[in-house]
């Protein structure tokens, strides 16, 4: 479904490895792509350990201020693995097996094989949805306005696509960038500010690089409205090429 109303997010990424650098996130860049795509702004990302009180705290302070709250992280075999019952404590409910998670985890792994470790991959917080996948069959789930999912990327992005149709929507962010590798960041700076100034509904920013030797610039201009996208990347580009006339001169 979709409306105009702007529609936020956040991403909780749940687990020690993240925060010790052991394990290197794959997620973030990945759903702040895919929520861009469909019209979900999102607004902030935390890291916590896996402790129950943070992570109780981070999901209730984060579903308070926003449409939705994505976590990845901790819902595995092991004894480290606490969010779903952190994610209950928040919202104040009891957890127990779910038996369409029991139904889901016995398509790949033989009754005999089902043991106390895989069966706390079932335990669901009561009231919340399931989120299926198609890689592992092991679900996350919904509960009010968090979407809580697994770490690993793959398992994670199943996990997305399936909750999406369950998810508001909000209109599309547009974007356009503009190369300006032979300007310094510094000639166009004041320049660029003033066309930020002009245009209050696009968000305009200059991300410089060092790359093969040499430093590299783009200009990226980022609107929900198409007319004004179209003008301040025309105002961009006029005064980049500008520059670029006024170096040849030199």
């Amino acid at each position: 479904m979709s409306d105009k109303t702007e529609i936020t997010a956040s991403v909780l990424v749940i687990g020690d490895e993240i925060l010790s650098g052991r394990t290197k996130d794959k997620n973030i860049g990945y759903i702040a792509d895919y929520l861009m795509q469909i019209g979900i702004d999102l607004r902030e990302v935390r890291i916590v350990p896996d402790v129950e009180q943070e992570i109780v705290d981070a999901v209730n302070a984060l579903r308070a201020r926003y449409t939705y709250v994505f976590t990845t992280g901790g819902i595995g075999p092991t004894h480290d693995d606490i969010t779903a019952d952190s994610v209950a404590k928040a919202f104040g409910v009891g957890i127990s097996e779910h038996p369409r998670a029991i139904e889901l985890l016995l398509t790949r792994i033989k009754p005999e094989d089902l043991n106390e470790a895989r069966r706390r991959m079932a335990r669901i917080p009561h009231g919340a949805e399931l989120v299926e996948n198609r890689v592992s069959t092991a679900p996350g789930f919904m509960i009010g306005n968090v979407v809580v999912m697994a770490g690993v990327p793959s398992i994670m992005q199943a996990m997305l696509d399936n909750v999406t149709p369950r998810l508001k929507t909000g209109v599309k962010m547009l974007m356009e960038t503009v190369q300006a590798d032979s300007v310094p960041e510094g000639a166009y700076a004041a320049g660029l500010g003033a066309i930020a100034e002009k245009y209050p509904d696009c968000s305009i920013g200059s991300y410089p690089s060092f790359t093969t030797g040499k430093f590299m610039n783009q200009i990226v201009v980022r609107s929900k409205n198409a007319d004004s996208l179209a003008a301040a990347l025309a105002d961009v580009r006029a005064m980049i090429d500008e520059l670029i006339a006024e170096r040849a001169k030199a």
